[in-house]
């Protein structure tokens, strides 16, 4: 397959507070970085050579991934001076593509879990003689995406704004954020300004009369916009719903150094970070326990990320909530329902619940 540009440029406002320190790519989902759980993917597939998109804390990256030789490929960085949309920031990319004008480039979106077999999309799309071939995915609700319809020949016929009425709902396929181009499109993007690739590249390829596809795709896909997002998908890759290459899918994953009292019960794809503690007869499920945190005897997290060195205290419960990097919730303290607590917050020891941003 050869080259392929991951977008990691995200400042992850969604994702706050657990993006205040760490880009959002680079969040551990089961212990990895997303980033690292799509390049792997990737490899898997052929990819030889990655070039990474990154703009905010784009250090963090090269400090954390070097050249890619630990993860069996060549990494190469493409840093923005300032945002440049989708589609400028793959155009920016591609001034370090090695490859032929008429090579497939794989472009990944760098926040999506996705289990569409990237091999057979560009075995596909150079079989095809296709610009552009995107994944494409079914949801429920297409209120909130911009739709892509197809015809029966998987040519997309147009790109649609979020519809603002039913009539305007004329598919339930959305953009899933995988592509497929051929080299010297890209190179055709205009560089040096701001592109959106959905309301400026890929509607200018079908004015042209070029070939884009729409590659309907039902596998695993989650796009990892929201902590709840995050949560649900690192379970997930713990129990094996979503695709990770290698992994014995189990009930909870406990990371190097994470201790864990035999009286305390975890489960629904738990994963307890490395140095993290679970004391006594706690309850942890379905949650995501970062490095260093803590979780004390009767206290219960559900559905939750806990930061890293964050301490939850005897008898707290949280519950679909995120807690920030060295923050202390006390013990009685109740959090549910969104419930945000940002970085080095301490809750006191106290009998109040609460459901908002903290």
């Amino acid at each position: 397959m050869g080259e392929a540009i991951l977008l990691v440029g995200g400042q992850g406002t969604r994702l706050r507070p657990l993006t205040l320190s760490t880009p959002k790519p680079m969040l551990p989902v089961a212990g990895l970085p997303v980033t690292v759980h799509q390049i792997l993917r990737a490899r898997d597939a052929g990819v030889t050579r990655v070039v990474l998109g990154t703009s905010y804390r784009a250090e963090v990256f090269a400090e954390q991934l070097g050249d890619g030789r630990d993860l069996g490929v060549e990494i190469a960085y493409a840093v923005e001076a300032e945002p440049l949309g989708t589609g400028g920031a793959i155009r920016n990319a591609a001034d370090l593509l090695t490859c032929a004008p008429h090579d497939p480039v794989m472009v990944l979106n760098g926040d999506v879990l996705s289990g569409i077999d990237y091999g057979a999309l560009v075995a596909g799309h150079a079989a095809s003689g296709a610009a552009l071939t995107l994944h494409l995915t079914r949801v429920d609700d297409p209120t909130a995406y911009g739709l892509v319809p197809t015809d029966g020949d998987d040519r997309v016929l147009a790109f649609r704004e979020k519809p603002q009425t039913p009539e305007e709902i004329v598919t339930d396929q959305i953009n899933a954020g995988c592509y497929v181009f051929t080299r010297s499109v890209i190179d055709q993007i205009p560089g040096g300004r701001p592109v959106s690739v959905e309301r400026e590249t890929f509607p200018e390829l079908l004015d042209r009369g070029l070939l884009v596809r729409g590659v309907v795709d039902d596998a695993y896909w989650l796009d990892l916009g929201t902590p709840w997002d995050f949560v649900r998908g690192s379970a997930d890759l713990v129990r094996g719903i979503a695709p990770w290459s290698g992994h014995e899918p189990a009930p909870y994953l406990l990371l190097p150094g994470a201790q864990v009292s035999e009286q305390a019960v975890l489960g629904q794809g738990t994963t307890v970070g490395r140095g993290a503690c679970v004391h006594g007869d706690a309850v942890v499920e379905g949650s995501v326990l970062m490095d260093g945190s803590v979780v004390e005897a009767g206290a219960c997290v559900i559905d939750s990320v806990i930061g890293q060195r964050a301490r939850i205290e005897a008898g707290a419960t949280i519950v679909g909530a995120v807690i920030g990097d060295d923050a202390v919730i006390g013990a009685g303290n109740e959090l549910r329902h969104g419930a945000r607590v940002w970085p080095g917050v301490t809750l006191p020891p106290t009998s109040v619940r609460f459901s908002s941003d903290a």
